[in-house]
């Protein structure tokens, strides 16, 4: 399967690669480097930054590894995906990685396996905890089908995962040490994904260990909608050098 078409006025191609669907948007000029953002969950959904940066010269890709929460597995499927498109396309080797709700598992764990082909990290309501969401285990309401596929994916039981160390929350510091900045949006009354048991301690452990990150928290915003109105501060701390 290959077509071309149109996103949000963009050249978008649609293909497969190992089996998985894949999307591909061209900006109109692209940047010198051909900078691309990365989207890894939930294309096109709420994506006021992912057009701002293809107006501003980015590509635009994702790969659907839906129902794999960031899993091992799912980082070497990612890796897979950028090395094609570095090679076959001539993209940079670093893409800006956007984490938007369980995205966030997928685009920090890359981030922490593959730190020298990830770029700047936007978070949006992430989870950052599996045992916040989907388990249920703080204030959120658990999704049990989510959770029977993210234990599977993991290799864990509902006692294992208990103590399970190696969430994104888990290894903020990890990642403060790899110099990968990071901007992270969040509402500040979201119920699904608990801003307090995800992007609040993490900014605070990623910021006390060194961590460039800049948070913007939306009061009384629930965990919809994300992004921002005006994407330019988004665009703006992911575009700047540094």
């Amino acid at each position: 399967m290959n077509a071309e078409h149109t996103w949000r006025g963009f050249p978008r191609e649609d293909f497969e690669f190992n089996g998985h669907l894949c999307i591909l948007v061209r900006p109109h000029e692209a940047l010198p480097g051909r900078p691309w953002v990365w989207r890894t969950e939930f294309f096109d959904a709420f994506a006021q930054a992912d057009e701002a940066m293809a107006r501003a010269g980015c590509f635009i890709a994702y790969i659907r590894l839906s129902d794999r929460y960031g899993c091992p597995s799912a980082v070497e499927d990612m890796e897979a995906f950028r090395a094609m498109l570095v090679e076959k396309y001539a993209l940079a080797d670093r893409p800006f990685l956007f984490g938007f709700s369980r995205g966030g598992l997928y685009a920090v764990n890359y981030a922490l396996t593959y730190p020298g082909h990830a770029g700047k990290l936007y978070l949006d309501a992430p989870v950052l905890d599996i045992r916040s969401w989907p388990g249920g285990l703080g204030k959120a309401a658990r999704e049990e089908k989510c959770w029977r596929e993210c234990l599977a994916c993991y290799d864990l039981t509902e006692e294992t995962a208990r103590s399970f160390g190696r969430n994104p929350l888990d290894r903020a510091e990890e990642l403060a040490k790899l110099n990968i900045p990071v901007v992270l949006v969040a509402g500040g009354a979201d119920e699904t994904v608990p801003y307090d048991e995800n992007g609040l301690p993490f900014a605070a452990r990623f910021r006390r260990a060194g961590g460039r990150i800049r948070v913007i928290v939306k009061p009384g915003c629930g965990h919809h909608p994300h992004s921002l109105e005006d994407p330019t501060p988004i665009a703006a701390f992911l575009l700047k050098e540094g």
